[in-house]
């Protein structure tokens, strides 16, 4: 089964994982300082909060599509690729306190896109250095995800 995800941004972790708690029915799948991710059965969303400043209003981080498998990963790098998309491969990377797969690409109006597999729980480490994962708010403004910034 594949889902899309969606990562917000949010000012407040916790008031943001009270309101999406009760929006959704079910409690957070995963928990870690300044990061929750809920696993929703209907409509099959992964929501992943990431907290950000108070000043700021939430905003979208990234967007991405969970899939079962590495090969699903590879077969959608091959496709978007041959789809004239510039894609970026991101094998063995710790993110969003995950071991995953994954692949990288950009809408037209820069908004990163990631399919990604979760291979294994990564204990309490959010991002290796080389990762590109969980884009940093001035990523936004780049053809890259970038590589500093919080993790999903």
């Amino acid at each position: 089964m594949s889902r899309v995800q969606l990562a917000l941004r949010v000012p407040d972790l916790d008031a943001s994982i009270t309101f999406y708690s009760k929006l959704f029915g079910t409690e957070p799948t995963k928990l870690r300082d300044g990061y929750a991710n809920f696993a929703i059965a209907e409509p099959p969303l992964k929501l992943v909060l990431i907290e950000g400043t108070a000043e700021e209003a939430t905003r979208l981080d990234h967007l991405g599509v969970e899939v079962e498998s590495t090969e699903s990963v590879h077969a959608a790098t091959a496709r978007l690729s041959e789809a004239g998309l510039a894609t970026t491969e991101e094998n063995d990377t710790t993110c969003c306190y995950a071991l995953q797969d994954k692949v990288w690409v950009h809408g037209p109006g820069q908004e990163p896109w990631e399919v990604y597999v979760v291979k294994g729980d990564a204990g309490t480490l959010a991002k290796q250095q080389s990762s590109t994962c969980c884009a940093s708010p001035a990523a936004t403004d780049t053809e890259e995800p970038a590589a500093a910034g919080g993790c999903c």
